[in-house]
C-alpha cells in the first residue's frame, strides 16, 4: 500500500536559506451563528480525541444523535448575541492580532489558522508551503498548555506535514504561561480597568476547565494556570485574599477543574461580595467563553445571586503590549533563522 505525498512545490528565489513562516493557531468559531454552521463546527471540534477520549463507538452516537442536535440551536442564539459586522469576534480579533504581529515581524511570513473550522490549519500551511516556508514556528494561542488545546493544534500540523514529500522544520512552542511580557501586559490591562472604572471589590482569575482526569493523567495545565494567576497577582501587588482563581465552561457530568466560576460566583453573590472584576486570561482574544459565558451570563447569575456587578475585563486582543510581548516570544523562538 502506498501513501500518497503532496508534491513539493516548485523552487523559489530564496530556495536556499528558505523562507521563514510563523503559524498562529487559535481554536476555531463557526462560519456563521445558525445551528447548521454550528453543528458543523461542534462536531468537528467534539470529535477530536484530545478534546473528548471517551471510545468513538460510544462516544459518535451521543454526540450526532443527542448532544448535536440539542446543543446546536442553543449555542447558534448565544453566538448571534455576540456576532459582529465583521463576523466572529474570536476571528476577527484574531486576525488583528496576527495583523499586529505581522507588521511587528517583517522577516517572516506571519499567518493564522483555526484548528477547527476555517481558516483551516492544512489550508494555511499549504499556502505557507506554496509560498516559500522552508521552516515554520508553530504559536498555539493558548498561555497555558492542555492536550486539548496547545496539543491538539500541534498534531493538526504534524498530521497535515505527514503527508508532504518536503517536510519543513518546525519549532513547536509549547507554552507562555510565564512570560513576564505577557503578565505585565495582563496587569497592565486590569489596572487600566481599575482607572476607568474603580477598582472592584474582588477580582476572579477565570481559566478555561478540562476534567480532572486529563490532570490526573499528567497534564500540567491546572498547574500552569496557577503559576499564571499567581504571577499576574504579584505583579499587581495582590494579597492572597484580594483575588481567586476558578474555572468555567465545564461540559458534561464528571467533574472538572475546580473551584468552578459558576458557583463561586453565586456564592459571593449570596455573601453580599459587592463588584467583582472577571479577568480571563487563558484566552488570547475576546470569544463566545468570554463575552457571553462570563459578561453576560455569568454577569446575570451574578447579580440574581445578591451581587452588586460584574464587570469583564476584556482579554489583551491586539493590544499593543500584547502584540509586542507576542513578538518577542517568537524572536526567542525563531534565533539562527532571522536577524535579530
Amino acid at each position: 500500500m502506498h501513501t500518497a505525498f503532496r508534491p513539493a512545490p516548485p523552487a523559489t528565489p530564496n530556495e536556499e536559506s528558505g523562507h521563514v513562516g510563523v503559524l498562529l493557531v487559535n481554536l476555531g468559531t463557526p462560519d456563521a451563528p445558525t445551528p447548521a454552521a454550528v453543528r458543523r463546527y461542534l462536531a468537528e471540534f467534539l470529535h477530536d480525541h484530545r478534546v473528548v477520549d471517551l471510545t468513538r463507538w460510544l462516544w459518535c452516537p451521543v454526540l450526532h444523535f443527542i448532544i448535536l442536535p440539542l446543543r446546536s440551536p442553543k449555542v447558534a442564539k448565544n453566538y448571534a448575541g455576540i456576532w459582529t459586522a465583521e463576523g466572529s469576534p474570536l476571528l476577527a480579533l484574531s486576525k488583528r492580532l496576527a495583523d499586529g504581529v505581522a507588521r511587528a515581524l517583517p522577516q517572516a511570513d506571519v499567518r493564522l489558522a483555526m484548528r477547527y473550522g476555517n481558516p483551516s490549519v492544512p489550508d494555511v500551511l499549504r499556502a505557507m508551503d506554496d509560498a516559500g516556508c522552508r521552516r515554520i514556528v508553530v504559536l498555539p494561542l493558548y498561555p497555558q498548555y492542555a492536550a486539548s488545546t496547545s496539543a491538539s493544534s500541534h498534531d493538526a500540523v504534524l498530521r497535515e506535514v505527514m503527508r508532504w514529500r518536503r517536510q519543513p522544520e518546525l519549532r513547536l512552542v509549547q507554552d507562555y504561561h510565564r512570560d513576564p511580557r505577557w503578565v505585565a501586559a495582563i496587569a497592565a490591562s486590569i489596572r487600566a480597568h481599575w482607572a476607568t472604572n474603580g477598582r472592584g471589590d474582588r477580582l476572579l482569575m477565570s481559566f478555561h476547565g478540562i476534567p480532572q482526569r486529563f490532570v490526573a493523567g499528567g497534564d500540567p495545565y491546572a498547574a500552569q494556570c496557577r503559576a499564571s494567576a499567581e504571577s499576574i497577582a504579584a505583579a499587581l501587588d495582590l494579597d492572597a485574599g484580594e483575588w481567586a482563581l476558578t474555572f468555567q465552561s465545564r461540559f458534561g457530568r464528571e467533574p472538572w477543574l475546580q473551584p468552578y466560576t459558576d458557583k463561586t460566583l453565586e456564592q459571593w453573590g449570596r455573601e453580599k461580595a459587592g463588584t467583582v472584576d472577571v479577568v480571563c486570561p487563558g484566552f488570547a482574544v475576546d470569544c463566545l467563553e468570554t463575552l457571553e459565558e462570563i459578561a453576560v451570563e455569568n454577569a446575570h447569575a451574578y447579580v440574581e445571586a445578591g451581587g452588586t456587578a460584574l464587570r469583564y475585563v476584556p482579554a489583551l486582543n491586539d493590544d499593543a503590549a500584547h502584540v509586542e510581548g507576542l513578538v518577542a516570544l517568537l524572536r526567542r523562538n525563531l534565533a539562527g533563522w532571522i536577524d535579530a
